[in-house]
């Protein structure tokens, strides 16, 4: 598990490319603190496994899978990369929860400054609209934000000058792909209330949730 609170970005130092698959090796310093092979890294929102740890770099392997699903495959040599270790069980919770399993891609369609704050527009697909709400939690390329309009095709976030310092989002530009995590939570509970399909039958109601403080 993760907070989607970015502790720095690395940069791409490899990509090695498979028929399906790719081996991409990192060049980082905070988040190799304390790793170790087969520890977690969150990687542009994706969490990967450590599968070999050098002097200043880490390797991970991607799957198809994930691949197909996240913008990883547009990694090239070069490419600064947000990283972030799991979250300890004693640590502080900065951001919201964050698995690392990516629902898919975002696109960035503008993106301008309101004062201080950098708005960016990212237009995605219903399926991963249906769970943005505005005031709601979205993982945007692993980076915990705050949602602060949806549209039909789009949502909107306002990013303080700190965070795009510190994240990949300072080299973004319109047109550019994203990688989009739905608030967990939303998910499960859409999962848990009854089916609208009269063949599908739960004991778990509205009222339910409710008596349980949900």
């Amino acid at each position: 598990m993760f907070t989607g609170i970015v502790e720095e970005t690395g940069i791409v130092e490899q990509v090695q490319k498979g028929s399906s698959s790719a081996v991409l090796t990192v060049q980082a310093i905070k988040v190799l603190e304390g790793t170790e092979v087969g520890d977690s890294i969150c990687v542009n929102g994706v969490c990967l496994t450590v599968t070999s740890l050098a002097d200043g770099r880490f390797t991970v392997d991607v799957m198809h899978e994930t691949l197909n699903r996240s913008s990883l495959a547009q990694l090239r040599c070069g490419s600064r990369v947000n990283l972030e270790r799991a979250m300890r069980a004693d640590g502080r919770f900065g951001g919201h929860i964050v698995s690392g399993h990516v629902d898919g891609v975002g696109r960035i369609t503008e993106i301008h400054r309101d004062d201080m704050a950098i708005w960016y527009t990212v237009q995605a697909e219903p399926r991963l609209l249906r769970y943005i709400v505005e005031k709601g939690s979205v993982a945007i390329d692993g980076i915990s934000l705050t949602v602060a309009t949806v549209n039909a095709d789009r949502f909107q976030v306002s990013v303080i000058p700190h965070t795009v310092r510190m994240t990949t989002l300072g080299e973004k530009r319109s047109g550019d792909l994203v990688n989009i995590e739905n608030d967990v939570i939303g998910k499960y509970v859409e999962r848990l209330l009854p089916a609208r399909q009269e063949d599908r039958k739960s004991s778990v109601t509205r009222e339910f949730l409710a008596r349980c403080g949900y």
